[in-house]
């Protein structure tokens, strides 16, 4: 829907119209925000979600308190016309819990991110016994050298044809990347938009 002057502001008493944020990538569901005529208007001026707060009273834009902007890739509206769905590209965590969705707060990062998360705690704290800590504390030659390794063995288990080692190598494969990724200071979002830029 282009014409956003269709759209059914007046459907609701407070002259708001709910709107549902998706990831344009993940097509995760972000959030759910109440957008005003203001709020559209200046969203579709700068770009950037801006909402209505109910509770403030006022316009207010995601981020800019936090940084975590979220950038609007397209915006379309329902049959009725009463409840937009806007397409953004997040720039950071949505949710002011401190992760990627409001919704299922438990799983929205997904456990990717989460083993991330540890990884970068295990960097951080370098505690006793840990096998993370013991990576880190060897360098970087030694970090790749085991994603080298995880590697050859996930395409030895490809080869033969064997799925559950295949599953067990590909873990592998997956911890130790994303600890080369922690000891460069590569992040999973910087991954994911590299990942979409090619397949737009």
């Amino acid at each position: 829907m282009k014409n956003f002057n269709e759209l059914d502001f007046e459907k609701n008493k407070d002259g708001l119209i709910p709107a549902i944020i998706q990831d344009s990538r993940t097509l995760r569901v972000l959030m759910l925000g109440y957008m005003s005529k203001g709020s559209l208007a200046k969203t579709l001026e700068s770009g950037l979600a801006t909402f209505y707060s109910r509770s403030r009273k006022q316009l207010w834009t995601k981020g800019e308190t936090s940084g975590n902007f979220l950038k609007v890739v397209s915006i379309d509206a329902d049959c009725d016309g009463d409840t937009l769905l806007i397409k953004v590209e997040p720039k950071g965590v949505v949710c002011h819990k401190g992760t990627l969705s409001c919704f299922g707060a438990e799983n929205s990062e997904g456990f990717t991110r989460t083993l991330a998360k540890v990884i970068s705690e295990r960097n951080q704290n370098r505690p006793e016994g840990s096998y993370t800590t013991k990576l880190f504390s060897a360098g970087v030659s030694a970090i790749a050298q085991k994603v080298g390794e995880e590697a050859v063995e996930t395409v030895i288990e490809a080869v033969k044809g064997n799925r559950e080692r295949l599953i067990y190598e590909m873990s592998d494969l997956l911890y130790h990347s994303l600890v080369l990724m922690e000891n460069q200071g590569v992040s999973i979002s910087e991954i994911e938009e590299e990942l979409y830029k090619r397949h737009k």
